[in-house]
């Protein structure tokens, strides 16, 4: 990392609505001199007329909006890390295509992947907590549907007792289960269309 820690300059923190996906990636920036902190979810609010903001459902234009919003994610990524920043990312990473996807476009860049794991419980009161959005309550789902595509891939935390800057330091100590790169991954290719 950037002013002297090892692993990865580029971190993707995920997880279900209420885990702490921002707060953590946020955390995790500043935790360096120089850090950056790309929120999926603002990306999307860039979208003023059109917007398509991932479905429960197969929706055919939320999709194509969640790739386009995957790349402009890298490209910033890209962009800071040619910079020498660290780059903290965060958005809902649902399968290993997905996942492949970062990893692609990442491309010679390691990825720090770090999937939030806390109670659903914990999650929901989070989640309620949240001054502007709750969205949990249609996406419980996903907990089941990450479980499934993506065990054992990068650091699996349960930070549902850990304070922010716990989380954090246990991120960085243990950077080495969270790297991943496109030469070692076995996901799908990811489909771009």
């Amino acid at each position: 990392m950037p002013g002297g820690d090892a692993g990865p300059r580029v971190w993707m923190v995920t997880g279900v609505p209420g885990a702490g996906k921002s707060t953590t990636a946020r955390a995790l920036a500043r935790s360096v001199p120089r850090g950056v902190h790309v929120e999926g979810d603002a990306l999307q609010r860039l979208i003023v007329a059109g917007s398509r903001p991932p479905q429960p459902q197969h929706d055919e234009e939320a999709e194509r909006q969640i790739l386009l919003n995957v790349r402009n994610q890298c490209l910033l990524a890209r962009s800071f890390l040619a910079a020498d920043f660290l780059v903290a990312l965060d958005y809902v990473v649902t399968s290993r295509q997905r996942l492949r996807h970062y990893l692609e476009l990442l491309h010679p860049a390691p990825l720090g992947f770090v999937m939030l794991r806390p109670d659903l419980a914990v999650a929901a009161v989070r989640d309620e907590r949240r001054p502007h959005k709750t969205v949990l309550h249609g996406w419980l789902h996903l907990a089941d549907e990450m479980a499934g595509e993506l065990a054992g891939v990068g650091l699996w935390l349960d930070n549902g007792d850990l304070t922010v800057d716990e989380t954090v330091a246990a991120i960085r100590a243990r950077a080495g289960e969270a790297t991943l790169t496109l030469d070692a991954f076995d996901g799908p290719r990811a489909s771009v269309g």
